[in-house]
């Protein structure tokens, strides 16, 4: 059942020393946009699934760009070499190859099909590094499509080799989310019956398979096959790698035991995975970062916790006995339309969080009237209130998917308009986001730019920026694969 008793009304904020700061903009007013009883049933949800599902489906019979701008069924030229951005583009071979940019250099694009998919269609990204004994990293893209897991190693000058590939356990779904704990990836899907497959990344250092990729079996090279789903579905997976814990989320239905919330899973064995409980107190989750708590509020220090964005509320748990989850907080917040993921901006001094909500700009919600991209502040230093302190706005039009913070900056995958990668450094002296700025932008979907961007689903579906060698991941639902590097950031 939903959680209603924690609620945190933000209204109370109107007059707060934030608004004053940021001058003339709306009172921190929650008005939801459905009912509540919309967001418990999954109609919200449903709502976004089917719209994303139409959208994937005009691609493939070639209706979004039946004029022939670009039919991605027919394909398009990969680019093989260092492409760098001059004059706000990356100029690739052939048409619809041309890219927006700035501060970011495209070392390699890759499509789809190249990686082995017959749909086409990509969704996640993840990333492994290994160091040799000797001493020797190497860097390794996990990529989500639609009928599978593709692998690639990022070569040291930033192009790709292709590895193989690991088909979907049961059916194709546009969602598949992968993460990695220690030399093992786990990848769920909402394909009905997935599970989740574990599978060994480090038979990708075998040397043939970069002149032989290989096609991995989902009956012989799956280190184990985590069955203990409800109808074998997940939307997202989390890992907390220090604790050797995986949490898949969005596992429905929504009437089982654990609501579609957090489901624990003790990975210490990975041939052996375990179910080690669930939290189902504020229903459904549909995305989460789990880690181990430090920062100001001294009485979680050391605790491990799950941020969780849970459609209608931000939600903190308290995961620090797994057969007892409880919530700390679920707060609402203003312009909410749905809460769908975030990361903290420290981990390692957890005082700000950054949030994405998926449909405020589809609808004009709150402060992204302007259907410009709207990522919302949050102050976290007391967990059992968070408080909503400002926002940064994209100065392009674009629903926002995704996020990560690696070193002050944050990568937003942002659809439409793609990677675009802010500067938060600011965030403890001003938390208004006053102070924030782009500080670089890939555009993966040039089809838009001559309109000014749409809020639309289309592009950049998520991003890797974690390498060592700076090189950052951008997966797309159309193309494929891109790789680029930041050139400097200003």
């Amino acid at each position: 059942m939903k959680l209603r008793s924690l609620v945190l009304p933000l209204f109370v904020l109107a007059a707060s020393a934030w608004e004053v700061r940021r001058g003339d903009e709306h009172p921190f007013i929650h008005v939801p946009l459905a009912d509540v009883d919309d967001y418990t049933s999954g109609k919200v949800h449903m709502m976004i699934m089917e719209a994303m599902t139409a959208y994937v489906d005009e691609i493939r019979a070639d209706v979004v760009h039946a004029t022939g701008i670009f039919d991605p069924t027919l394909g398009i030229e990969p680019i093989t070499k260092y492409t760098p951005c001059i004059d706000g583009y990356a100029v690739g071979p052939g048409p619809n190859n041309t890219y927006g940019c700035r501060n970011l250099d495209l070392y390699s694009f890759t499509p789809h099909g190249d990686l082995g998919s017959k749909v086409k269609v990509g969704n996640d990204i993840w990333g492994w590094a290994h160091t040799s004994s000797d001493g020797v990293t190497r860097e390794f893209g996990l990529v989500g499509q639609m009928d599978g897991t593709a692998f690639v190693e990022v070569l040291p000058t930033g192009q790709i080799a292709y590895l193989g590939r690991l088909p979907t356990q049961t059916e194709t779904s546009i969602w598949r989310d992968i993460k990695v704990i220690g030399h093992h990836a786990y990848i769920g899907s909402e394909a009905p019956g997935h599970g989740i497959q574990v599978f060994d990344l480090t038979k990708l250092l075998d040397s043939s398979l970069l002149e032989d990729p290989k096609e991995f079996s989902i009956e012989t090279d799956l280190t184990s096959l985590y069955d203990g789903l409800p109808a074998g579905s997940s939307h997202n997976v989390v890992a907390h790698e220090e604790k050797n814990l995986l949490v898949a989320v969005g596992s429905v239905p929504r009437l089982s035991a654990c609501a579609a919330g957090l489901i624990f899973i003790d990975v210490s064995d990975p041939e052996n995975p375990v179910t080690a409980g669930c939290a189902a107190e504020d229903g459904y989750v549909h995305d989460a970062q789990c880690i181990t708590y430090y920062g100001p509020d001294e009485k979680y220090n050391g605790t491990d916790v799950c941020y969780s964005f849970n459609e209608d509320t931000f939600t903190i748990y308290d995961i620090s006995d797994l057969s007892s989850p409880s919530v700390i907080s679920a707060t609402f917040y203003h312009g909410v339309a749905y809460s769908h993921q975030g990361w903290v901006f420290d981990e390692k001094n957890q005082s700000y969080l950054l949030l994405n909500d998926e449909y405020d700009e589809v609808f004009t919600r709150g402060w992204a009237t302007d259907q410009k991209t709207t990522t919302y502040i949050w102050d976290i230093r007391d967990l059992s209130r968070p408080v909503l302190t400002g926002y940064y706005k994209s100065p392009a039009v674009a629903i926002d998917h995704n996020l990560y913070i690696q070193d002050g900056l944050v990568y937003e995958s942002n659809y439409r308009s793609g990677l675009r990668v802010v500067d938060a450094s600011s965030i403890a002296d001003d938390p208004t986001g006053a102070g924030f700025f782009e500080a670089a932008f890939f555009d993966v979907h040039p089809e838009d730019d001559g309109i000014g961007g749409e809020a639309q689903f289309g592009g950049a579906w998520s991003t890797y920026p974690y390498f060592k060698s700076g090189y950052i991941l951008t997966n797309t639902l159309e193309r494929g694969l891109f790789v680029v590097k930041l050139n400097k950031t200003e």
